[in-house]
């Protein structure tokens, strides 16, 4: 099929680089969206121990239990109008990295179809007679492939929307949580 080893070692190459290269981008996305709800949930922990520290001392310098209660009470509706923030921006984070990611599969998918069409039309070019079915049992070698990586990218997408959903329960949740603190008011 190849007409010298040096082709098929340029055609490995190729596809082993371009893999390479998909792996390296997905996972770039993958670590900044790391570092992004990494960082949200710092600010979140550190706004969270700021306001119980105030909330605390507003309740202890209260001149009596119910003035303490109240101080408590109050301090109910922004905590759970944080967590609700959180989840929020949780969602945000997660929507991006899974758009994100999606561009990047698709486009290096595309890429991948194109160079190795180009590449299997200049190997059938040269072809030797009697090896045409060498050829096919490449291509559907390489179509099957494709399949696959199409498949895992399917996967990938519905885990990533599984775990949209998740947030937007627990968005809904909080918000249900919220809603009766608000008509108590």
């Amino acid at each position: 099929m190849f007409t010298n080893p040096e082709q098929f070692a340029n055609a490995t190459k190729a596809l082993f680089e371009f893999q390479l290269e998909t792996f390296n981008t997905l996972t770039s996305k993958t670590v900044q969206g790391v570092e992004q709800v990494i960082a949200l949930n710092m600010s979140t922990a550190k706004s969270q121990l700021e306001d119980s520290l105030a909330a605390g001392k507003e309740i202890s310098q209260a001149q009596d239990p119910k003035a303490a209660l109240k101080a408590a009470a109050d301090k109910i509706q922004p905590g759970v109008a944080g967590a609700a923030a959180y989840q929020q921006q949780l969602g945000d984070i997660v929507a991006e990295i899974r758009e994100e990611f999606t561009r990047a599969a698709d486009a290096h998918m595309a890429e991948a179809k194109n160079n190795l069409s180009a590449l299997i039309h200049d190997v059938t070019r040269n072809v030797r007679p009697g090896s045409e079915n060498a050829v096919q049992i490449v291509k559907t070698a390489i179509d099957n492939a494709f399949a696959g990586y199409e498949q895992v990218t399917k996967a990938t997408k519905q885990a990533v929307e599984a775990v949209e959903a998740e947030i937007a329960k627990a968005n809904a949740l909080v918000a249900a949580q919220a809603t009766p603190a608000n008509s108590k008011k």
